[in-house]
């Protein structure tokens, strides 16, 4: 080790994949260069006292929609990745929509790359799209290097990334199972139940959030899971089920991995904090779909994160300019939370509220989907020789979350005032300081 560190933290609290240590750390070249009890006859260009805060890894976030190129006004990566480093994301994964083209060809692919190589700051990546008409496209984009390929079961809400019926996830999942890495990312909804009910909430007098969220069942996503679920056994394509919003299609998943299927499930902070009484106080603000649940269902799915049946969180980070949520009648306004600069606060905050270790959490945003997506060994967990991607929490004191404070482009969320019991103060990428409060 070089007695030159670029950083070195000295009594924090560290989330090391064996646990908590409460020890120095330096940082050089990019990488955790040295962790210690105490680290001596060292010096460094930054030297941080930072007894009572904690140093976890930095957040992958596979599930985000900056929606650049073609919508960067409903984000872009500037803003979009500026907060995220203030949420203590070290990388993320945008998705193939909502950004115009969606990201299913190779000349789609480079454009969004591009535009993140332009200005994100942090470390990006990009799903490829599954959708009628794409199948030959999908070596070439395995060839471009998406992290994997995302499709919709119900209607996407964009109109140029259609839905995918069982024949063509059928067909999509029968070439991706023979592409060395590659996952099938899906939001599970049916539509054929979704659609129905939809429509018949709408022809009422009134459509309010309690309609809405009634015309977006759990029964649409168990029927949509139970569906995916065949198709992935039958082909043998590696499949993780995002936004999971009810422990009932966790326990599905968890079923099938019993039966040997390649199967993984995410969740998303709002399903984790919010319900639909928020989105009776909230309105558009807290929109999404699925949509949000009653709070039973939050305290079962909080049940299923402590039993481990949750593989992964990611924020469907999902933002659009603030007239297409308060300018529009609720059945028309958009679905999509802006969540990615708080995911860390919050679940840090509800895991010790909850009595839920930590590293259970560091787990969910870190290790595991670095090991789902191939990210290597040393990504996702702070070690020795790692990537130097970390995130300084401190002590909120009951602070709550501001407008005043957001980093996306717009500055809207439903978790303004929201308390929090710890806050980000630093992130790193590579050991480069992207964010400090």
């Amino acid at each position: 080790m070089s007695s030159r560190l670029d950083t070195l933290l000295r009594a924090v609290t560290v989330l090391t994949p064996e646990g908590p240590l409460v020890a120095d750390l330096g940082i050089a070249e990019g990488k955790v260069a040295a962790l210690a009890p105490a680290l001596l006859n060292v010096s460094a260009r930054e030297e941080i006292y930072a007894p009572g805060a904690m140093l976890v890894p930095g957040m992958i976030d596979s599930h985000v929609h900056f929606n650049e190129p073609g919508r960067a006004a409903w984000e872009g990566f500037a803003t979009g990745t500026a907060a995220a480093a203030a949420g203590g994301v070290t990388m993320i994964f945008d998705m193939p929509l909502n950004s115009t083209p969606a990201t299913v060809t190779p000349e789609a692919f480079h454009a969004k790359q591009a535009a993140a190589t332009a200005s994100a700051v942090i470390k990006t990546r990009f799903w490829g799209g599954l959708v009628p008409g794409n199948l030959d496209q999908l070596a070439a984009l395995h060839a471009c290097g998406v992290i994997g390929y995302k499709a919709f079961m119900s209607n996407s809400g964009i109109d140029d990334f259609a839905r995918s019926d069982l024949a063509t996830l059928r067909a999509g999942m029968k070439i991706i199972a023979g592409l060395p890495g590659m996952c099938l990312a899906v939001h599970a909804e049916d539509e054929d139940l979704t659609a129905k009910l939809g429509a018949e909430a709408k022809a009422a007098a009134r459509f309010a959030p309690r309609d809405f969220a009634a015309s977006r069942p759990i029964e649409a996503e168990l029927r949509a899971i139970r569906d995916v679920l065949e198709l992935a056994g039958e082909t043998g394509c590696p499949l993780h089920i995002v936004h999971v919003s009810c422990a009932e299609g966790l326990a599905l998943v968890s079923a099938a991995k019993a039966r040997g299927v390649n199967v993984t499930a995410e969740t998303c902070p709002h399903y984790l904090t919010l319900t639909v009484d928020d989105l009776e106080t909230l309105g558009a603000l807290s929109k999404c779909a699925p949509p949000l649940r009653e709070l039973a269902d939050r305290e079962a799915l909080w049940a299923a994160v402590a039993r481990g049946e949750v593989d992964t969180i990611g924020s469907d980070h999902s933002p659009c300019p603030p007239a297409m949520k308060t300018e529009k009648p609720f059945a028309e306004a958009w679905g999509g939370i802006s969540g990615v600069q708080h995911s860390v606060p919050l679940l840090y905050t509800e895991a010790e509220a909850r009595g839920l270790p930590f590293s259970r959490m560091a787990e969910l945003i870190g290790a595991a989907p670095a090991r789902r997506f191939h990210l290597g060994a040393d990504a996702g967990v702070i070690r020795v020789g790692g990537a130097a991607d970390l995130c300084l929490l401190t002590p909120a004191r009951g602070a709550s979350i501001t407008r005043e404070s957001l980093r996306d482009r717009h500055r809207h969320s439903p978790y303004v005032g929201r308390p929090l019991a710890w806050s980000v103060s630093r992130t790193w990428v590579d050991g480069r300081d992207v964010f400090r409060a």
